[in-house]
């Protein structure tokens, strides 16, 4: 799926509706594993589309790493507070395999909003997304154990434990490996 595709069939929905080209200008780009996409300070200009590969978000405090999340095909990324307000990023985003992604600029996407309905959507749609993955994420971390994170991960986001290796994975849930490594273990049990 690209980005006309995700338009398609999130925003249009009517067959008969359908565009045969995006409001705005996108672009492909190629990452290579260990790429950086977005640096911690750099202000952000685009938005990505991850067409393959998974990428990883993360944060630095206090000298320590803690991944925000891992993004795979079909999901938007970009550091949006950077996006949005044209301040230094706060997060990292690092292709953790080679990676293709679609993107736009923020100012190709802003003049689409002055003629298109459909552009004025899209914009809507991924920060509501956008809003939503972070509210929840927050939530988990105030009202759940690394256990019932974990559990929900496994029901919802399987890709994540299949394709993440267990020290990146216990990073996301803010805990030691060793901590993940006894969930784990209790519930094989």
């Amino acid at each position: 799926m690209d980005i006309k595709q995700f338009i398609n069939k999130n925003i249009i929905k009517q067959p008969s509706d359908k565009i045969d080209t995006c409001p705005f200008p996108t672009y492909r780009k190629k990452f290579k594993k260990h790429d950086i996409i977005t640096r911690y300070g750099q202000i952000e200009h685009s938005a990505y589309f991850l067409l393959d590969g998974i990428l990883e978000s993360s944060i630095e405090r206090d000298g320590e790493i803690k991944i925000i999340d891992f993004i795979f095909p079909n999901y938007f990324i970009c550091s949006y507070t950077s996006f949005l307000l044209a301040t230094p990023s706060e997060i990292q985003t690092m292709a953790l395999t080679d990676c293709e992604v679609e993107f736009f600029y923020k100012w190709d996407l802003e003049e689409a909003y002055k003629t298109s309905m459909v552009a004025n959507q899209f914009g809507r749609y991924v920060t509501e997304q956008f809003f939503i993955t972070k509210v929840k994420r927050e939530n988990d971390f105030l009202t759940k154990s690394a256990e019932e994170v974990y559990l929900q991960l496994l029901n919802e986001r399987p890709e994540i434990i299949e394709k993440i290796p267990v020290n990146k994975v216990a990073k996301y849930l803010g805990i030691h490996p060793e901590s993940l490594s006894r969930i784990r273990s209790k519930l094989i049990s």
